[in-house]
């Protein structure tokens, strides 16, 4: 499956004019997506909008203007909607069932972004939402993959898009997720304790079969559920084998390790497999926690040939980037590993 078209909306500046070198710091241990000027959404419905629906069809425009034949869109999320939805049960309580804004309804539903991209672009192709916790994303790459194999020559709309939802966010603080000391996140990985910074962003993607002037390929995906991190390393070390060619190695290694010192086994298990040849990087300081977080590594995939040095862990000895895996661990359970193959245009 190749790739052609992608933006970014994420804390950082990924969207139009990219500058991912300067590290914008969170605040209160949230990453708050820097939300554009949304050109092309009517300003009537814009206002109608929730937040991860104006992110997301925000970020799919300019990919869907660029690729005018869209044949089906297919979006991962794990909580797409859930500000709307609380929005909604709450004034079913304030009103007592009385006159309800119907807006909070509509989009309370994690297909509402979607649902929403295929009105606003009137495409009536396949549409559907994935949401698998942390493997919505990957979930959502397998859909596309098997549907470009059984339709060639066929473009889809591929993406992912998770808020910061307050109902989500004081339940996960509660159970331990996020760290309860104040920190920035450029300190992210230098913090030994447990829990980590809460995150949101929107990418998206135009995939199809077509080799041609494409930015990089996705070679396979491969999910798992385990708390054993042997388990992950024997895993991740059969992907390989199955993925890579006999003449070719691994160039970098991006890993979603997020400072929370409990999932650290997994991250150092999985890069000791790896040589001096392996430049590892990590990308959670610059987008934060989220379920559908590994979307934003895919971005930074497509988008970049030199690497910031604030994303570097180890560099290796060779400057060239070619065969990238990208690991990514949500809660210490869901697993996924992505080869991508980056080309040089």
């Amino acid at each position: 499956m190749y790739i052609h078209h992608h933006t970014c909306i994420s804390p950082q500046q990924t969207f139009e004019h990219a500058d991912v070198e300067t590290l914008h710091e969170s605040a209160d241990n949230k990453l708050k997506a820097k939300e554009p000027v949304y050109k092309g959404i009517p300003p009537g419905i814009l206002r109608r909008m929730g937040k991860a629906v104006r992110m997301g069809i925000g970020a799919a425009l300019p990919v869907i203007k660029q690729q005018s034949l869209i044949d089906g869109i297919i979006i991962g999320t794990a909580n797409g909607g859930m500000e709307d939805c609380i929005k909604f049960l709450n004034q079913i309580i304030d009103y007592e069932e009385g006159m309800l804004t119907p807006g909070n309804f509509v989009q309370s539903t994690p297909n509402a972004i979607a649902a929403q991209m295929g009105l606003l672009n009137k495409n009536k192709g396949y549409n559907i939402t994935h949401v698998h916790r942390g493997l919505a994303f990957e979930n959502a790459l397998l859909d596309a993959m098997m549907m470009i194999k059984e339709n060639p020559g066929n473009n889809y709309l591929l993406g992912a898009v998770d808020e910061i939802s307050a109902y989500n966010y004081n339940i996960d603080l509660l159970d331990g997720c996020f760290k309860k000391e104040i920190i920035v996140n450029k300190n992210l990985y230098d913090t030994v304790s447990a829990g980590t910074i809460a995150g949101e962003g929107a990418a998206m993607f135009v995939v199809n079969d077509n080799a041609e002037n494409a930015v990089a390929t996705i070679k396979a995906i491969q999910t798992i559920h385990t708390k054993d991190e042997m388990e992950v390393s024997r895993v991740l070390q059969q992907f390989i084998q199955q993925t890579l060619p006999d003449n070719e190695k691994v160039d970098m290694l991006l890993t979603g390790e997020n400072g929370d010192a409990r999932l650290l086994k997994y991250y150092t298990e999985v890069e000791s497999l790896f040589d001096e040849y392996t430049t590892i990087a990590r990308f959670k300081h610059m987008c934060g926690e989220y379920p559908t977080a590994s979307s934003v590594a895919l971005w930074l995939v497509c988008n970049r040939h030199q690497w910031p040095a604030h994303m570097i862990k180890k560099q290796c000895k060779n400057s060239t980037v070619r065969n990238i895996i990208i690991y990514n661990n949500y809660r210490g359970l869901q697993h996924a590993f992505m080869h991508i193959v980056k080309y040089k245009c």
